[in-house]
């Protein structure tokens, strides 16, 4: 009998839930923190992974359904933060904005929170504000690398490279294979013209995201500034031939590009790209 009592406690129970969250089987985790939620119907945890298996499902606002009542009921950052998250999903950007906000403001801080809404500002364009918040996240958190990775993009936007260089660097030295961090520092070298840096990062972060048709573009990009002309067409012809958005890159890039007098105008360039005209003619 307390075997089986044992076996059917919430902390049980909510073990087998996140397990299930864990191995992408939501609709088991819904089921089993709604068992929980039946009997304590304001279970923290049981909420926040009752939540989560719905936003893993597409269902937020039924995930606000759950989270709003007990968010308004007392503070608590977690619930507040995935409220937050669950509203910015639903398209409700300046509702999750507020909830956010009141995140952060909890003591002790709760990092997370941070985080979120740094990236919630970054999306609505608020970058010095997401710098702001991104920074303060990354005080009370730093050895966590995401923070560091969003910052640096937050200055990319703001064309600050040189301190998104120094914010990249710090989530490499974190995670040496961060995709994101590696990328950041590719593009960040890029912007400022060190093609030799930004290509050694983008050729690293090749080897962890293969299939990254952006990284293709900048690869092609940086090779033909630095003179290297068939390998660098040879990634933008890979990145036009990919899908329409790879196309357009790689005729921009083609174009724009130092190099790109070698082509009078861009329907010849485009013809290239296609493979329905020669080589362009050599310098």
């Amino acid at each position: 009998m307390a075997k089986e009592t044992a076996q059917s406690s919430p902390e049980h129970l909510l073990q087998r839930a996140v397990a299930a969250l864990n191995q992408q089987r939501p609709k088991e985790a819904e089921a089993i923190a709604g068992e929980v939620l039946k009997v304590h119907s304001r279970h923290p945890q049981a909420l926040l992974i009752f939540s989560h298996a719905l936003q893993m499902q597409g269902r937020a606002e039924d995930a606000i359904a759950a989270l709003e009542p007990a968010a308004r009921s007392e503070p608590h950052p977690q619930i507040e933060t995935q409220l937050g998250v669950a509203l910015r999903s639903a398209g409700r950007p300046e509702d999750a904005l507020s909830w956010l906000e009141r995140a952060t403001k909890r003591t002790p801080p709760f990092p997370p929170a941070f985080y979120e809404l740094g990236c919630l500002l970054a999306t609505l364009k608020r970058h010095r504000e997401a710098a702001a918040v991104l920074g303060r996240g990354r005080e009370l958190a730093p050895m966590v690398p995401d923070f560091s990775v969003q910052l640096g993009h937050v200055l990319l936007a703001l064309r600050d490279c040189a301190p998104a260089k120094v914010a990249f660097a710090r989530a490499i030295e974190i995670a040496p294979n961060s995709p994101g961090a590696l990328w950041g520092m590719g593009k960040a070298h890029q912007m400022l013209g060190e093609n030799r840096l930004a290509l050694d990062y983008f050729r690293r972060c090749l080897a962890h995201s293969p299939n990254d048709v952006g990284l293709w573009l900048n690869l092609g990009h940086c090779l033909l500034e630095l003179g290297e002309l068939e390998a660098g067409r040879e990634w933008l012809r890979k990145a036009a031939r990919r899908d329409p958005k790879g196309y357009s890159g790689a005729l921009t890039t083609i174009v724009k590009s130092a190099r790109g007098r070698f082509w009078l105008k861009p329907s010849t360039a485009a013809q290239f790209l296609r493979g329905q005209s020669p080589e362009p003619p050599k310098r």
